[in-house]
């Protein structure tokens, strides 16, 4: 297949591409600076000149390809545009600056899904979206048909997971790929490496209550498996987790990172995460195990990478 990968030089997306080419595949993938095509060239892809914000260029290149896998989110202020990065620093419901920012971002994700999506329209082509374990119902061990819950800490973001069951019953082959809180592995920029820089600052590796709420996680090559695997696979509307650790506890991922780093490991409050943590806060408080139980049973996806608190618990993650 001919697959056009967005995010396709992330962290994940980098990944994605070598598993597929290695299964055969041939991939052209989204760049946005000279930079970025020059990494896809040298990892065997090709390179599209675009960014999130041209609807036109993201149409011509799904509608050039068999298939699409859609990674790339705006998860910094650099991947907004100038006029959003303003309404979202200065005003505008919703009130505060972190959901007037969470809202410019999924706003820019919906649009460029309802775009990719487009050219695949009456098709049955697929389009492979990601989204977050954390878009569900808090507590409580979640599986697939489960819906995206509001009082989640991802709530904003699981609410898109819609747009795309909605272009599933227009003849694209779309599914969804829910990612955990950890995606572990070496190179890691995710919510893993924000804690323990959070950890260093504050000299102290706090969990909350007594630690027992659970993060899933997976490691990237494990993940990247799965997206090329319901790339061939998957259903129109499915979902399916990319979960190998269902739920580890806090207390014991907070233990790792205090042993490191050599500082206390203390429970706290709840209401004190945002203090330590500042928007990650909610993040480390949240109760969000997973199963992936029919994932691995309908796209015969198994994990086969190192844990999250074995791949934690190396020097890699504590380089200054």
């Amino acid at each position: 297949m001919r697959v056009f990968v967005t995010g396709a030089t992330g962290f994940i997306g980098s990944a994605v591409v070598r598993e597929l080419i290695g299964a055969g595949h041939t991939v052209t993938g989204l760049a946005r600076t000279s930079k970025a095509a020059k990494r896809l060239v040298a990892a065997g892809a090709e390179a599209h000149h675009g960014t999130l914000h041209d609807p036109d260029s993201l149409r011509q290149a799904a509608a050039a390809a068999d298939g699409v896998i859609h990674l790339a989110f705006a998860h910094g202020l650099s991947g907004l545009t100038l006029a959003a990065r303003l309404r979202a620093l200065l005003g505008g419901a919703p009130a505060g600056i972190v959901p007037r920012f969470m809202a410019a971002t999924t706003g820019l994700d919906r649009h460029a899904i309802d775009a990719l999506a487009a050219a695949l329209a009456s098709t049955g082509r697929p389009l492979v979206t990601a989204f977050g374990t954390m878009g569900l119902v808090p507590g409580g061990r979640t599986g697939e048909e489960d819906e995206p819950d509001p009082r989640s800490p991802g709530a904003m973001r699981g609410a898109t997971e819609r747009v795309v069951l909605d272009w599933a019953a227009r003849g694209v082959r779309a599914s969804i790929i829910r990612l955990p809180p950890s995606v572990h592995g070496d190179g890691d920029k995710g919510l893993i490496p924000r804690l323990i820089g959070a950890v260093r600052r504050k000299r102290l590796s706090a969990f909350f209550g007594d630690g027992r709420n659970r993060w899933p996680a997976v490691h990237r090559l494990d993940a990247a498996r799965l997206f090329r695997l319901a790339l061939e696979q998957g259903e129109a509307g499915g979902r399916y987790h990319a979960v190998a650790d269902e739920g580890v506890a806090f207390r014991d991922i907070a233990g790792v990172i205090g042993r490191r780093l050599g500082v206390p490991v203390e429970s706290r409050p709840a209401n004190e995460a945002p203090r330590l943590l500042g928007w990650l806060g909610p993040f480390a408080a949240a109760d969000n195990p997973a199963s992936s139980a029919r994932t691995r049973e309908r796209l015969g996806w198994q994990p086969q990478q190192p844990g999250l608190l074995a791949d934690l618990d190396r020097p890699g993650y504590f380089g200054r």
